[in-house]
Order: C-alpha cells, then structure tokens, then sequence
C-alpha cells in the first residue's frame, strides 16, 4: 500500500525467515496460484502494477550485481533521511497473464442484542478460512513440507478462533446483557485480512457504536500456562482490564516476543484498529504449567516450522485443549465486562489508532 501511494511501479517484498517468523515454504504455499481480492471501486487502479516476492538470497544477488551490499544497504535504510539508491545496470521486465473471476464469499455475523444501550456493542471476531487445497508432489520429511492429504485445513489457524467465537456466543447467549454483542466470522484473511476489511468498510452497525472488539486468531493447543500473551501489547486499556481478569487467577499478561513482527498488523483487528475501534488480540501463553518457557516455545517453533500454512495443520485427538477454555474464559470476561456496563475503554495516550477514535466518537 505504501509503495503504491509513493508512486512505485512494483512493489517487490524481499522475504527473510527471522523478521517474518516463518520460512519461504509459507510464502509459496500461501501466495501460489489464484488470489482473491476485494472488488474495489477503481478496479485496483491505485495499487502498484506488480507485487511479488523474492529470497533474500536473490536479493543479495541483484544487488551485489549493481555493485551494492544488501546488508548495508539495508542497515542505510533505517537511517532517518535515507534516499532511494538506483541498481545501476539493472533493468526488469515482468510480463503478467491472468483471468478474472467475480466469486462471492461470506462473512458470517451474528448479534445479540442488548436490554437497556441496545445500540451499542461488543465485539468478537475470528477469520474462518484458509487456504483450500494444494497441488504438486508429496513429501514426508517433518519440517519440509510433509502432508496425507491435500487439504489445508486450518485447525490451529484458524479453527480455534472460530471454536471460541461460537462458543463465547453460546455463553453469552445464556443470559441477558446490557449492550449488545456482535460476532463476526471474517472471510479471506489469508488472502489480505480481506472479509475485515470489507466489514470494517461496509459495517452492519456504526463502527463509533462498537465500544470494543477482541480477535481471535490462532490459539496452539499447548495446554494450561501462567500467561496470555497480548500482540501489540501497549495498545489499549483493555489490557488492563484482561491484567485484572488473569490476575484473579494467578496469571499474567505478556507482551509478545517479538514486536518486530508485526503480528498486531497481520490479523483481522488491524481493519478495526485503524479506523479507531479499540482492540484487544490475546493469544495463548507460552509459559507452561508443565515444562515452562522452554515447552511453550518449543511447541510454537514445531507448529511453524511443520504446520503452519501447510496441509498438516490438522486437529488431533491428543490436543490439550485446558489452557484454551482457560484463555476464551478470560476474553469472555474482558467482554462481559463491558457488555454490563456504561465504559469506553480506549487507546492509551499518543496510540497511533487514538486520534481516529476520537474523531469516530466526535461523529455521534
């Protein structure tokens, strides 16, 4: 998006495992073959011509082949007041054949409304697709790309943020609220936090009337642990009300280990966030009752390197699925909290997201 509001022709990403905590294999199962976007109204006429990717290992080719360092390239460019340097003596062509299909996919939403502010709501959402089904040759070696079957079928990701958003309705179905209670099921995440984008573009209520949201996205069925981890921890006060919650139970809230990630714009909230709405995305922990930091870390490395974005990301029988009721109790709390109650919780102070919130509020 950025390189097409500079005016960049292509916009060519350069993949590296370690910022993007997850190999080139993810890039190709997620980003191969037909892709989907929204049907906008000037046609996509303001995104670059072409978008792709390449290694890191190409990148250090091509430019080591203009006579430049990539590495210290790359060091320059995070220097306040850095300028584009050319690649002297390269040239690209790239050539794209393709068709387009108009196809119609969901979201999926539900309401429960409320007993005396009707009118204003609680949020919860979960993306309900992945990535269909793949083609080419099998492999069986753990940490390649091994599979039985063709179908990736998402249960970590993200099957369990829809376990949780049902299951979180039911609950809360049981009785009476106050506010109302909104859960969105999100088509098209994989392909670009599509289904929340259009939601957040087209919203069936004003997005100044959800009071807060909190996304699901992903939870590893790791067991019970001392701790939720909070993606893009620092952002709002419903952190401080999901401290207090996990406090009673002897719990803790940890920001997430790697902020350079940017796991906080990588999920379906993001299209609420910066359009003002207060979100909250708690995860699983990794510290655990059994085997500790070094468990839950290892149990996180094993999903990525062997399931994520690949056809063995299936459900298993032997998932200990106790520290997942635990944490949907918790974000069934943060809800109920503000759901029976008269509070706006918001951005802290200087967030990059307050001033949209503010201007929203401003609108009522």
């Amino acid at each position: 998006e950025e390189a097409a509001r500079k005016g960049a022709t292509a916009a060519i990403i350069v993949h590296e495992t370690e910022p993007a905590s997850y190999g080139w294999d993810v890039v190709k199962n997620s980003w191969s073959g037909a892709q989907s976007d929204l049907v906008r109204e000037d046609g996509g006429a303001d995104r670059a011509d072409l978008e792709g990717w390449v290694t890191r290992a190409m990148a250090e080719k091509l430019f080591a082949s203009a006579g430049l360092d990539f590495e210290a390239m790359k060091t320059a460019a995070k220097t306040r007041g850095f300028k584009p340097v050319p690649l002297s003596g390269l040239k690209a062509t790239g050539e794209i054949v393709q068709t387009i299909e108009k196809l119609d996919s969901r979201n999926v939403i539900g309401v429960l409304p409320g007993t005396t502010a009707p009118d204003e709501y609680m949020l919860y959402t979960a993306h309900w697709d992945h990535l269909g089904k793949k083609t080419g040759k099998k492999t069986g070696a753990p940490g390649e790309d091994f599979y039985e079957d063709q179908i990736y079928n998402g249960a970590v990701d993200n099957a369990t943020g829809v376990s949780a958003l049902l299951e979180l309705a039911e609950a809360f179905a049981a009785e009476p609220h106050e506010r109302s209670l909104l859960f969105v099921s999100v088509t098209l995440e994989e392909s670009g936090l599509l289904g929340s984008e259009y939601f957040a573009e087209h919203p069936t209520v004003p997005l100044n009337k959800i009071v807060a949201g909190i996304n699901m996205d992903g939870a590893l069925p790791v067991g019970r642990t001392h701790d939720m981890v909070v993606i893009g921890y620092g952002a709002s006060e419903l952190e401080d009300r999901l401290t207090d919650i996990l406090k009673a139970d002897n719990r803790v809230i940890k920001p997430d280990g790697k902020p350079e990630a940017g796991y906080f714009y990588r999920s379906d909230h993001i299209s609420l966030a910066k359009r003002g709405v207060p979100m909250l995305y708690a995860d699983g922990g990794e510290d655990k009752l059994e085997g500790g930091i070094a468990a839950g870390k290892a149990a996180a490395a094993a999903y990525t390197a062997e399931r994520y974005h690949k056809p063995m990301d299936e459900y298993s029988d032997d998932w200990d699925l106790s520290g997942f009721a635990e944490d949907i109790q918790a974000l069934y709390a943060v809800g109920e909290g503000i759901a029976d109650s008269a509070d706006w919780p918001t951005w802290y102070p200087a967030n990059e997201f307050e001033a949209a919130r503010k201007e929203s509020l401003g609108a009522q």
